[in-house]
C-alpha cells in the first residue's frame, strides 16, 4: 500500500499555495505562475479541502494566512527549496573535462570570444561551456561554474574570487565628427548626440557619474538616444549615430580595428569594474581552478 501517495496532499496545488503564501495575494501568485487568478483559487481552495483547515482568510481584494496556513506555509517552502537544491545539484553535475562559464553578455561578445582561444590552446582537455545574459548573475536561473560580470551588478549568493580594473572614455564613429577635429574639449559634449546604456538597477556608469568622475561641472541626464542592451549601444556607435561611452576591455578591439575612435582625451579608471565568482554550491574542481587562473591572468 502506498501509504505516502494517500498521506500527501494535491501536488499541483503546492507551487500555487507556496507562491499565494509568500506575495499574501492570489492575483500576484497567477500572474507569476503564469494561470489565471480563478486557478490559483480553485488550487487552493482544493487543498484546503483535502486538509480540513482554511488556509486563508479571504477580505475585500485581499488574503491573509490563517496560523494554520502560516504553519503549512514553512513546511511546503522549506520541502519545496530542498526539492530545489537537489535537483539543481543533479543538473549541476559535469562530465570530466567540462565548465560552465556564465559571462555578462558585453563581456562575452566582446572580450571574452576574441581570448578563449588561447585557453583552448593551453587547456585542450577542457571544454568551456559559455552563458552569456544580460541579467545578473544573482537574477538569472542559468547554471553555472564561472561568472564574470561587472562588479556592481546583483551576485547573490556567490563566492568573489576576484576583481579587476578596466578605463571607461567616450567613444564614437570616425564618421559621426566628419572633419571635426579631435580631441574635443568637454564644453563640446552639449552639443552632440549621446548614446546611453540605461538598465534598471543602474549598475552600470552612466554619463552623469562619468562627468563628475573627471570633474567636469556639466550634466547630460538622458538626453539623447536610450539603450538597455550594452551591444546594442556600441554597435549604434560604430555606425555613427552618436557617442557614447566604451569599456577599455570591450571596445578595445573596435579601437584598434578603427571602427571606433576616442573623442575627448578624459577617462575614468575603475580599479574593481569586473568581478568574477564561482558558484557557492560547485565544488573547486580542476577545470574551474584552470579558468580561474586563466581569467585572472588574461585581466590583470
Amino acid at each position: 500500500m502506498n501509504k505516502l501517495g494517500k498521506a500527501l496532499p494535491p501536488l499541483t496545488s503546492l507551487l500555487p499555495f507556496e507562491a499565494a503564501a509568500r506575495l499574501e495575494s492570489f492575483t500576484r501568485a497567477a500572474e507569476e505562475l503564469h494561470l489565471t487568478q480563478a486557478a490559483v483559487s480553485r488550487q487552493i481552495r482544493a487543498l484546503e479541502e483535502d486538509l480540513g483547515v482554511k488556509l486563508f482568510e479571504r477580505r475585500h481584494r485581499a488574503v491573509f494566512l490563517t496560523q494554520a496556513g502560516q504553519d503549512f506555509s514553512r513546511i511546503v517552502s522549506e520541502s519545496l527549496e530542498s526539492m530545489a537544491a537537489g535537483a539543481g545539484e543533479l543538473r549541476g553535475k559535469r562530465r570530466d573535462g567540462e565548465v560552465v562559464l556564465f559571462a555578462e553578455l558585453c563581456y562575452a561578445f566582446y572580450w571574452l570570444m576574441p581570448h578563449i582561444s588561447a585557453f583552448h590552446q593551453q587547456h585542450p582537455r577542457i571544454d568551456v561551456r559559455i552563458t552569456a545574459s544580460t541579467r545578473p548573475v544573482a537574477l538569472s536561473d542559468d547554471d553555472f561554474d564561472v561568472a564574470i560580470q561587472t562588479a556592481e551588478r546583483a551576485c547573490g549568493p556567490h563566492r568573489l574570487v576576484f576583481t579587476a580594473a578596466d578605463e571607461v572614455f567616450p567613444v564614437c564613429s570616425p564618421s559621426y565628427l566628419k572633419d571635426e577635429d579631435t580631441p574635443l574639449s568637454l564644453s563640446d559634449l552639449a552639443a552632440q548626440r549621446l548614446l546611453h546604456h540605461s538598465v534598471d538597477p543602474q549598475d552600470w556608469i552612466e554619463w552623469d557619474d562619468w562627468l563628475q568622475a573627471v570633474g567636469a561641472n556639466q550634466r547630460v541626464g538622458h538626453d539623447g538616444s536610450v539603450f538597455d542592451s550594452y551591444p546594442v549601444m556600441i554597435q549604434a556607435a560604430v555606425e555613427g549615430h552618436g557617442i557614447g561611452l566604451g569599456w577599455r576591455r570591450a571596445v578595445g578591439k573596435l579601437l584598434e580595428s578603427g571602427q571606433l575612435i576616442r573623442p575627448f582625451d578624459q577617462s575614468v579608471v575603475r580599479g574593481e569594474e569586473i568581478a568574477v565568482y564561482r558558484h557557492h554550491k560547485r565544488q573547486l574542481r580542476p577545470e574551474m581552478k584552470a579558468l580561474l587562473s586563466w581569467l585572472e591572468g588574461e585581466l590583470a
